[in-house]
Order: structure tokens, then sequence, then C-alpha cells
């Protein structure tokens, strides 16, 4: 075992003992915050899994992500090769979403919730738990974090928090992380340098991957406000093109869509290649305000017709909003065409991640694309990470399209945002 604790940091060691230490026990919970790939999670669900299966006997115990699936991938399936190791046994219920872990005589149950809207709270109430862990706590309904707190009633019981900083008005930090010592909560903030096991090479790698706000955020840890420009690593240089590159070829082809009748509607063709590069061939950007003449689902439909006139497309992602525009596309019947996630910071972070791997490009014929990325910016009067609603036509069917059509990069996407 004396070996096994070489693979620790010493805050990493602090995180897995903390229960069990005589200066530290008297804490009711423990919160990690901090830079992503710091280690912090991966220690504090075994740590919460040592402590509960060593406190109660047959105690019951909530495991909370914003999904339920985003709990079981990030969390949970990484857990189970880990008690595996160490000789659990786990009985892992997908009907039922419990897990039932055993250590020889001891055992515990895990239930699994999903804290993703305001609705959230109704599915944990009623049940008492001995403890509970919030995987992501920031990206949770304030209703359902108070509402998973309200259910450890049982003498002993503690609250197990992990998050990625957001804006510095979070109510997270508000209410928790500013007033830990008030609440009896034992605050650990972890750096990329706290995980041992990220060489230098990796650490520099991901200090290239964020700038502005989001880097102070997922690499330095810091709550930061997110001000300016909404993409700073946008570069007419580097991701503009006149003309294709001669050893450019595209293995599929799709169209993303912002729909608006009073506001522009926003059409994009792509083209994307073997090495998961797009580029954005063509657009369709029609401002009715600016013509004076609303035009109807088919006449928008006709120019998306003729946009991806010649290529074969494989889907068109459109504004979840565009109910009308989305059954007229199918009616159709020429395209197959997907309601697109609207998680807007999500989305933001995923076009942002394309820019900087330079695995986005745009014609310099994609005009109002371009003027856009250049007025496109946060709101600097909000509480919360939101952008001005202006100049965001474009800026949206890109944000639907990154989402949709091209994948995460496995191992580099840091979330303070929806992992589902």
């Amino acid at each position: 075992m004396k070996a096994s604790l070489y693979r620790f940091s010493p805050k990493q060691l602090k995180l897995l003992s903390w229960w069990h230490d005589p200066k530290l026990r008297r804490y009711d919970g423990i919160i990690c915050d901090g830079a992503v790939r710091s280690g912090k999670s991966t220690c504090m669900s075994l740590s919460f899994i040592l402590w509960g299966i060593t406190a109660f006997r047959d105690g019951r115990f909530g495991m909370c992500g914003k999904t339920i699936v985003s709990i079981r991938r990030n969390v949970l399936e990484p857990l189970k090769v880990q008690l595996s190791r160490l000789g659990f046994a786990v009985k892992d219920d997908r009907v039922k979403n419990t897990v039932d872990i055993t250590l020889g005589q001891r055992s515990m149950k895990l239930y699994l919730f999903g804290g993703k809207d305001e609705g959230s709270a109704a599915l944990i109430q009623g049940v008492t738990l001995c403890g509970v862990y919030l995987d992501e706590a920031v990206l949770m309904p304030r209703s359902f974090v108070e509402q998973a707190v309200a259910r450890c009633s049982v003498s002993g019981s503690k609250l197990w928090f992990n998050c990625n900083p957001d804006n510095p008005c979070h109510w997270f930090k508000l209410e928790w992380i500013d007033k830990a010592e008030q609440k009896n909560i034992l605050h650990l903030h972890f750096l990329l340098t706290d995980n041992p096991s990220l060489s230098p090479d990796m650490i520099e790698r991901y200090e290239t991957l964020y700038s502005g706000a989001f880097y102070e955020r997922f690499v330095l840890g810091k709550w930061s406000a997110v001000t300016g420009a909404v993409y700073p690593g946008f570069s007419q240089k580097k991701h503009v093109f006149d003309t294709l590159p001669a050893d450019v070829s595209f293995v599929k082809f799709a169209a993303s869509c912002d729909y608006g009748t009073v506001n522009p509607t926003s059409i994009g063709l792509w083209g994307i290649t073997d090495t998961g590069k797009a580029y954005r061939l063509k657009e369709y950007y029609y401002a009715s305000r600016i013509t004076g003449q609303q035009r109807t689902d088919e006449e928008h439909y006709a120019a998306l017709e003729k946009l991806c006139a010649g290529f074969d497309i494989d889907v068109v992602v459109c504004d979840p909003s565009a109910r009308s525009f989305i059954e007229c596309i199918r009616r159709h019947g020429k395209f197959s065409v997907k309601a697109a996630k609207n998680d807007v910071v999500y989305g933001i972070r995923r076009v942002s991640d394309l820019l900087c791997d330079g695995r986005l490009y745009f014609s310099s014929s994609c005009k109002d694309t371009l003027r856009e990325f250049s007025l496109y910016r946060w709101d600097d009067n909000c509480r919360s990470d939101v952008p001005v609603k202006e100049n965001d036509h474009a800026m949206d069917d890109i944000r639907y399209f990154a989402v949709e059509c091209m994948g995460e990069k496995s191992g580099f996407y840091a979330l303070s945002v929806d992992r589902a």
C-alpha cells in the first residue's frame, strides 16, 4: 500500500483522508474546486465511497450530476474500475439507477440523480441519505442542490461538492465557497500541479486550449468574470480562407441554421474532412429588418436548397425553437434535420476549443459571419455568463454545428458545463 501512495499529491491525499483525520473530521462536508484535470474528481469519488462504507452499515447515499448519463460516464464508470481493483463488489442496476457496493461484511447503496433543471428537485424529495456527492455542482439549479443537502438528515452525514470555477457572482460561490467556514465545510482548491499524473508537456497542452476568462478558470482555477469578445481566439489570418487549400477533401457535408422571423435567419454550409476539420463554405443570411420584408418558412427552405445545391448533405442542424421550419424541412423529405441542443455557454466553449485547435475555418465570402465574430460580446451587466443578444445569429448556427457535428476531443474538454 505504501508504494501506491506515491501516485497521489499531498492535496489529493488530504482529500482522500480528511474524514478520518482527527484535525479535519469535524467538518460536515467538503468542497473541491479548481482547474480541470487537477485530479480532484477521481480522488473525491473514491474518498466518498471509502468514507461511506466505513462510517455506516448498509447506508443509503446520493450521487448526483447534471444528468444521470453524465454522472455515470464521468464519475461512476472510472470509480467502478478503482473499486474493483481494491476488492469491492459493485452491482449496478441501470433500470433503477442504483448501485450496491460491498466490501466484506459492509455494504452501501448509491442512488443516482440528475439535477438538470428546476423540476429535478422533486426527484430527490422523500429519500433519507447518509451523505451526498454532487459532481459539477455549479451546473445544477440551486433548488436541486439545496434539496439534496436537506436529504442528508442521518446523524454523521456529510456533504461532498466538486466543481470547476464559474462566474464569481455564481450563487454556489457566494453561498457555499465564500461561506465554507460558516457552514463548517472544508474547502480544497486544486491546481493542475496537484495532479502528479500530468506531465509538464500535458500541462502546457492544457494551457494552450483556453484564453481569457476560461483560461483563468480552467487552467488557473480562478472564479473569473468573462468580459469583452466572446471569441478572442478568432483570427482573420488563422481562420479565414479565400480559396480552399489544395489538399483539403471532404468526407461529408452539413448545414446549420439559426431561424428568425423578425430577427435574421442564418444558415451555413459546412464541409468536414476526415481529420476532423470543418470549413464553412457558404452562408445564407437574411435580415428582415434591413429588407423590410419577412420571409416564410417555404422561402427560407428554398434558400436552404439553393445553398446546398450540388452537395450531399448529411444533416441540417437547426435552431430547436424553430419548430415550424424544422417541420417544413421534414415535409419536403430532401434533408435529414435535427434540433440542436441550445446550451449557450457549453456551445461557446465548444466553438472556442475548435478555434484554438485549428479545426474551424470560414470562407471570406461569409461576410455576415465575419462581421458577427468581430461584434459578438459578453454582457458585462450580467451576474452570469451571457452574451449580448445582438450580432449572434451566425454565431448561434455555428454553435449548433459545433455541438452536434464536431465531437468532443477525448480527455481534453473541460466541464464546467453539461457533460451529458
